[in-house]
């Protein structure tokens, strides 16, 4: 009997974040400052993929490295109480972590524990059995996975990815840049070359579209066989901004919810623009996902707003 097929497999990017909030994010005077009360949340990119698609009611599963410590057992609690899929392999380095600082306007700088070496890589033959049941797999840039682009080269499943704030060089990130379906990046690190930066993804790689995303600026996409990337604005939270963590990994999940049910670009942009917006109006990292009727009426709302020739 074969296994039921899964929408999206998430692979690689979980760990735990610790969210210190600052009045802004230069380094004050003095040796120390008082701040509000420092949390820990589950989080890191793959994170936010897989639970922004599982809250959508998406059939999501999500495998990675996972370390038997304490960060280990409180990404296990949380999966286990969100009802997500998730398997994982031990790592001996222990589970990743992050310390991000977020200031008044919700603005957020993120210093990455990059503990695991750079030859560590997820073992085949625990990974292949979920690449073969995937529709779709999203690869997060986390080195331990980029081995499995050459399995992903034979199946059906289409495949994404998230540069980051990639300057557009950096050939850490080739192989994912070039061996994915749909490319997502910051546009932190390449202002004034996006398009072009765009532009080359497809030009080298086997990439659909690529998209920039740009905070209040909103996003850009280049899609193939077009001249020139469209840009989309960004939406206006119906809540205050507070905490920009997550809200990248969130833009991708509701582009992706759209994308993967056959919806056209302008229609994935917006509910990724939604999405992002509303993970924003909450403290902490991935703390809070618009379900499937609430990013409905979100981008109902939201569409008036856009471009007449964009407008979903």
């Amino acid at each position: 009997m074969t296994a039921s097929r899964t929408d999206v497999l998430v692979v690689g990017g979980t760990g735990v974040d610790t969210i210190v909030r600052v009045p802004d994010l230069a380094v004050p005077a003095g040796d120390s400052a008082q701040v509000p009360p420092v949390l820990d949340h589950v989080g890191h990119t793959g994170n936010g993929v897989a639970l922004g698609l599982h809250h959508l009611g998406r059939a999501v599963e999500f495998i990675d490295f996972l370390g038997e410590d304490l960060q280990g057992r409180m990404v296990l609690e949380r999966y286990e109480k969100e009802g997500l899929a998730f398997s994982h392999t031990v790592s001996p380095h222990g589970t990743p972590r992050g310390v991000n600082l977020v200031d008044d306007q919700g603005r957020r700088f993120s210093f990455f524990d990059a503990r695991h070496p750079a030859d560590l890589r997820l073992p085949r033959e625990f990974a292949l059995p979920f690449l073969e049941r995937a529709r779709h797999v999203h690869m997060s840039i986390v080195g331990h996975n980029r081995d499995l682009f050459a399995d992903l080269a034979a199946l059906d499943a289409t495949v994404s990815t998230d540069l980051h704030d990639w300057d557009g060089e950096n050939p850490y990130h080739l192989d994912y840049a070039l061996n994915a379906d749909l490319v997502f990046m910051s546009a932190a690190a390449v202002h004034g070359r996006v398009d072009g930066v765009l532009a080359r993804i497809l030009e080298r790689g086997r990439a659909r579209l690529a998209v920039a995303t740009d905070g209040a600026a909103g996003s850009r996409v280049l899609e193939r066989g077009r001249d020139r990337p469209r840009h989309f604005p960004a939406v206006a939270p119906e809540r205050p901004v507070v905490d920009a963590n997550g809200a990248g990994d969130a833009f991708i999940s509701g582009f992706l919810h759209r994308y993967l049910a056959g919806a056209p670009v302008a229609e994935c942009a917006l509910a990724g623009a939604v999405a992002g917006a509303f993970t924003c109006t909450t403290a902490g990292t991935h703390t809070a996902f618009a379900d499937a009727a609430e990013l409905d009426r979100l981008t109902v709302a939201a569409a008036a707003a856009w471009p007449a020739a964009d407008r979903p």
